[in-house]
């Protein structure tokens, strides 16, 4: 199995998880004389099976990962970087301020922004641009590696 599958074959798991609990608690106490569709326990017994693959395979991925490790960790920073640059606000110019209360006459007031929104907005660009690169090679790397 590639790590691609792999990276599939968790988030499955994790459904399968989910499901499996849900089956525990939904129907480990029901009113008397109604039929039990499933078993309490047998969901029980898959949920903690499911959940021993899970940590198994979660292991194998990051063993498997560990020469992609630095993109990986460099996408979730830059994607964290392009994410507060976009609220970054580059207000310039003059705006009117108005008290909480409103019964003055709105203020005139001026901004001056060091980075334009032209400029903001180039730096996202380019973050995201290197965002798309990064996942690229990472995609390979998981279409490329094997794990036991």
């Amino acid at each position: 199995m590639n790590l691609k599958q792999a990276l599939k074959r968790k988030n499955r798991l994790i459904g399968q998880i989910t499901e499996e609990f849900k089956k525990l608690t939904q129907y480990n106490s029901i009113d008397e004389g109604n039929t039990r569709p499933y078993s309490a326990r047998e969901s029980m017994k898959n949920w903690m099976s499911l959940t021993d693959e899970l940590i198994t395979l979660k292991c194998e991925i990051q063993i498997a990962n560990q020469p992609a490790n630095e993109k990986i960790f460099r996408i979730a920073e830059l994607k964290t970087q392009a994410k507060l640059l976009r609220e970054l606000i580059c207000t310039d110019g003059t705006y009117y301020f108005s008290s909480k209360w409103g019964d003055e006459k709105p203020i005139p007031k001026s901004k001056n922004a060091e980075i334009g929104v032209l400029e903001r907005d180039e730096l996202v660009k380019n973050l995201e641009s290197q965002i798309e690169t990064l996942q690229d090679e990472i995609d390979q790397f998981n279409h490329e590696t094997l794990i036991k």
